[in-house]
């Protein structure tokens, strides 16, 4: 049987700006996508040990090369010693090179897998999922936290290589002379203040900054997606005060935070310039006392200004780590959250399907001890045409999303079968692809219009897909395009009118050859011209099909084998139009309340 599982309503999608430095269920999680990449990882490590090895051995060349070559006037071992120096310069920028290209495509990699596999799981959630998910945040999720995630990796291995060219620098001029490498580090627990001190305002600032850009986000796309109601309320002034006020909160962020930023910069290199000054004096000291030469001097001062290149990196480093480790936990969060509705474990395919379709005492509810549908019992025979009528909220459509396994019925409260199998007991797939629904509202997708009307079978000839558009009406139009079936529609198909919209999706819903048909007030929003065609394709189309049609026009509900009556969740009546107007009951009222109000032009309205 289906399998329901709960979900945490919107937890699963906290908005964390900044999450832990080191997150081990984050890092345990991600291992098995690291794992096809292992070698290049394996790579990419080797290469930051090459490039922190060269960076720490090129000053202590040059410190060589004077105190041994120059010093001894050994012209021919500083030949050597510049080649060496070349040659390593060389090495770091080939290694370097490489080792980030090797990371990179690791990091891209990972971005393709994962928003992969958060695409398919978010496709197999039901439509309660999306009822209590913002489409937005999911939007987030998958382009947003995925690409945070997938700096993690080159920020890990940059992060790596910073900590050995640290490590490289500290020991060698402990090596070089441990008293004159004790001086150098002398300013590391004033760096360490400034960093303790630094990263809780640099935290909050970085946070407003996030937080305000979503507002103007937000601002900005509703304001866009509602521009009719603006522009007919003439808020054009009114929304740009406000806007501006989210905007100017931006900027102020943004500023505030760039403060910080460039704050941190001149602090480093005041602590860099102090070192150098207490290297300098106690370092001329020891050189004059002999304690070394000078070519050990100069390699201290080199590394010193390479010692707080990476200090300064690790900083930058360590928020952008605590923001990849907050979108990865939203990320598995959201790939943790099961699909409530999925197979069952023995679920079988359906054969092809004649089109018997019944209802057994079927109760349901979107919450609990909130029923939209009570104790429902109907039978639909092959290629019977049957008509779902009511007021708002009396089930209809509820009834067909169980039917279609957008949602399940629970055990134990009724069940649906077709062709005398309990459609909890067969595949979702084998289902649905001899279905089709047509919603009053059409939605075209992005390409062509030979795309969006074989969307359910790309692989149908170009003669089917002609059959299908001629059979409601749309062939004439489409041919009228710049490319006809090739013409690019824009978002939605914007660049087509609503009953043309409407005409491709009967045709996309035609070429699927479904047995079962289900329309779900799609005439309601087209201009009596569109629903006059669609009508006349209706009964050649209807033929030999089982239809379901949730009625808004009075020709469909005429032309029904059978009208079904719903009212809060049950039914109350059934027969033809005829036999429910003379029983005048609920049909008859509503008839004669809304429908009689668009017969004349052939309209009715539930």
């Amino acid at each position: 049987m289906i399998h329901h599982h709960a979900t945490s309503g919107g937890k699963e999608l906290d908005e964390e700006v900044f999450g832990n430095v080191y997150d081990p269920r984050v890092v345990s999680r991600m291992l098995p996508y690291l794992r096809p990449y292992r070698s290049r990882i394996i790579f990419a490590l080797i290469g930051a040990l090459v490039v922190a090895g060269t960076a720490v051995a090129i000053p202590w060349l040059i410190k060589v090369g004077i105190d041994t070559c120059i010093a001894g006037s050994r012209f021919g071992c500083l030949s050597w010693t510049v080649v060496a120096i070349a040659i390593a310069a060389i090495v770091n920028f080939g290694a370097n090179y490489l080792y980030q290209v090797a990371i990179e495509r690791v990091g891209q990699g990972l971005l393709r897998d994962l928003r992969g596999e958060l695409f398919a799981h978010v496709q197999r959630q039901s439509l309660s999922f999306f009822d209590r998910t913002e489409v937005g945040r999911l939007i987030s999720r998958i382009i947003g936290d995925v690409g945070q995630l997938q700096e993690m990796t080159s920020i890990v291995v940059m992060t790596l290589t910073d900590a050995f060219i640290l490590v490289g620098i500290i020991v060698a001029m402990l090596l070089l002379n441990w008293q004159l490498g004790l001086i150098a580090l002398a300013v590391m627990p004033v760096l360490v203040v400034v960093m303790a001190m630094w990263q809780p305002y640099a935290r909050k600032a970085f946070i407003r900054v996030r937080r305000a850009i979503s507002i103007v986000n937000v601002s900005l796309a509703e304001n866009i997606s509602g521009v009719r109601v603006v522009q007919a309320m003439s808020r054009q002034s009114r929304n740009l005060k406000v806007f501006d006020e989210k905007n100017r909160e931006h900027l102020d962020a943004s500023l505030s935070a760039a403060r910080l930023s460039a704050g941190l910069n001149p602090t480093l290199d005041t602590l860099t310039a102090l070192c150098i000054g207490l290297i300098i004096y106690f370092g001329s000291l020891m050189v004059s006392n002999s304690v070394f030469e000078v070519g050990v001097l100069l390699a201290f001062l080199l590394y010193i200004q390479r010692f707080f290149e990476p200090v300064r990196n690790l900083t930058m480093q360590y928020g952008q780590l605590q923001r990849s480790m907050a979108s990865g936990a939203r990320i598995f969060d959201l790939l943790d959250a099961p699909p409530s509705l999925v197979d069952a474990p023995n679920a079988k395919d359906l054969p092809d399907i004649q089109g018997d379709v019944e209802v057994k005492d079927v109760s349901f509810g979107y919450g609990p001890n909130k029923d939209v549908l009570k104790d429902i019992n109907l039978r639909m025979k092959p290629g019977e045409n049957v008509a779902l009528v009511g007021p708002s909220g009396a089930g209809k459509t509820t009834l067909v999303s169980l039917l279609m396994r957008f949602h399940d019925v629970p055990e134990g409260r009724g069940a649906i079968l077709v062709d005398g199998v309990d459609i909890r007991t067969a595949t979702r797939r084998s289902l649905v692809r001899q279905m089709s629904m047509v919603l009053q509202e059409p939605f075209l997708f992005s390409g062509t219009v030979r795309d969006n009307i074989t969307y359910s079978r790309p692989e149908v000839t170009d003669t089917k897909m002609i059959e299908a558009a001629k059979a409601v009406g749309a062939h004439d139009f489409i041919m009228r395009l710049e490319k006809g079936y090739d013409t690019e529609l824009q978002e939605r198909g914007g660049n087509l009118s609503q009953g043309q919209r409407q005409l491709l999706s009967f045709a996309r819903a035609i070429v699927a050859d479904p047995s079962i048909l289900i329309l779900d007030e799609a005439t309601a929003s087209v201009d009596s011209h569109t629903e006059t065609l669609i009508q006349a394709a209706l009964k050649t189309l209807l033929e030999g099909r089982t239809a379901i049609v949730i009625a808004h026009r009075l020709s469909t509900v005429r032309d029904a084998t059978r009208i079904v009556v719903l009212e809060q969740g049950r039914i109350v009546e059934e027969g033809s139009h005829s036999d429910l107007m003379g029983q005048l009951g609920l049909y008859a009222r509503l008839y004669s309340m809304n429908f009689q109000e668009g017969a004349d032009d052939g309209d009715a309205g539930e």
